[in-house]
């Protein structure tokens, strides 16, 4: 997650430059790829996973779908200020926070909230994904890697952009969700019950090994401070991303939690890529 912001409408554009990839970071990129390629052992695919929030987009695909569903899916008996509770629990417990959000649309048959990530999506293109990501997705999937991506978001919400934007099948995001309930007579529901690991700081690895069967990635991406345990388990490329910057973004929140990833990344040798600096 990027941090809270309060969305109406669509969503706004940033004007402040984009730095895009440099030809020394995709040489760099294209090298691992060759190496990884090479020494995959026959019948397997070399893994990548990447965060979603802040380093694939500049967005909040969560926090966005969390206002589209107060706008327009009716929910009853949400707190009366539905952000500030939320805002509030996060502060002293983000697995909870992270939680309900995915736990609002309980009693719902998956299908409708599918549906509902959706129209959301759709209502809010053109969705601001960083080209280079588009391109490096393109050379992981011609090379044959198998790509994860791993969210604090509500997995549905995600689940649309990675899609369309990225070619990532809605198996292959990892993010907060519920159990679904099967019935014998109609659709599947949505429960309250939320489903583990919880995909934030180091269950982001353990969601990731556990739908790998322990196998590592080779490349990782992230960027935040929640990402460091998810970039730590890839045994090639660890690559820091900076998508807002210290100087002139108005998100404190997110600058700081960057800049944390960056401070412990930077002594080990991550890479890192600012798209604002």
């Amino acid at each position: 997650m990027l941090g809270t912001t309060r969305f109406g409408g669509n969503i706004s554009k940033r004007v402040d430059a984009v730095n895009e990839f440099s030809s020394g970071l995709w040489s760099d990129i294209e090298s691992c790829i060759a190496r990884a390629t090479s020494v995959t052992p026959p019948g397997e695919r070399p893994l990548a996973v990447f965060d979603a929030d802040g380093t694939l987009w500049d967005e909040d695909a969560g926090e966005t779908f969390f206002q589209w569903q107060l706008d327009n899916c009716g929910f009853k008996n949400l707190p009366e200020d539905p952000w500030a509770h939320y805002r509030n629990w996060k502060k002293r417990d983000p697995h909870g926070a992270y939680g309900w959000l995915a736990q609002i649309s309980r009693g719902h048959d998956i299908a409708t909230v599918r549906g509902w990530a959706e129209t959301c999506f759709r209502a809010h293109e053109p969705w601001p994904v960083f080209r280079s990501m588009q391109e490096l997705f393109q050379k992981l999937k011609t090379a044959q890697f198998e790509i994860f991506i791993v969210t604090a978001s509500v997995k549905w919400a995600v689940e649309p952009a990675a899609f369309h934007l990225l070619g990532v099948p809605h198996t292959h995001v990892l993010g907060i969700e519920t159990e679904i309930i099967a019935t014998s007579a109609g659709p599947a529901i949505v429960s309250d019950v939320v489903k583990t690991p919880i995909t934030y700081r180091q269950g982001k690895a353990d969601a990731l090994l556990k739908a790998t069967g322990g196998r590592k990635p080779v490349f990782a991406s992230g960027n935040t401070l929640g990402d460091i345990a998810l970039l730590d388990i890839a045994s090639e490329f660890k690559m820091m991303i900076q998508s807002e910057s210290p100087l002139l973004s108005t998100k404190a929140g997110l600058v700081a939690e960057e800049k944390k990833l960056r401070d412990h990344g930077r002594p080990l040798g991550w890479r890192l890529h600012a798209f604002r600096s």
